[in-house]
């Protein structure tokens, strides 16, 4: 039993990690974009390396938000299935749901692994100085996590589901 606190006192600290991630750059996000607006507005022009980073939180807040819609099965999706299908029947659907989404989050992850790889090896900076493949490593962590927690789920699934 001991080994079972650990594990989920760690995935309890490793769920508080990621929303407070979330929640600080969000944070980051809206004060970074009022002090754009009044440069702007009150001093006539703007910090130059506000826009890329906004944009670049944009890709952050957005990943980490799958990530953590991840944690329980909460992405958005049309659930035909969960209308018509119940019992034994639904549980070997959201398996198999959660088998590709496994493979979809494992191909996405691997080729964004080569796609960081290349960003580092050309040297790209992303803005202010900072190279682009750092910018970029949200993308295969966010899609590995994801297929590790959609893997997680398949061999755990819901064993009912609400109507």
């Amino acid at each position: 039993m001991q080994a079972r606190q650990r594990i989920v006192r760690l995935i309890r600290l490793v769920n508080r990690i990621e929303d407070w991630i979330l929640i600080s750059m969000l944070a980051a996000m809206v004060v970074l974009a009022v002090a754009q607006i009044a440069y702007r507005n009150f001093v006539g022009g703007g910090v130059i390396w506000i826009d890329p980073l906004l944009r670049t939180l944009v890709l952050w807040v957005a990943l980490s938000g799958a990530v953590i819609a991840s944690r329980n099965d909460n992405h958005i999706r049309i659930d035909f299935f969960a209308k018509y299908v119940s019992g034994k029947y639904y549980i070997h659907i959201k398996r198999l749901v959660h088998f590709y989404c496994v493979l979809g989050c494992s191909v996405v992850a691997w080729y964004s692994v080569g796609f960081v790889r290349m960003e580092y090896e050309y040297g790209t900076k992303a803005f202010a100085g900072i190279p682009a493949w750092i910018t970029e490593l949200i993308i295969p962590i966010a899609f590995g996590m994801m297929a590790v927690r959609y893997f997680l789920l398949i061999l755990s699934p819901p064993r009912s589901h609400n109507r």
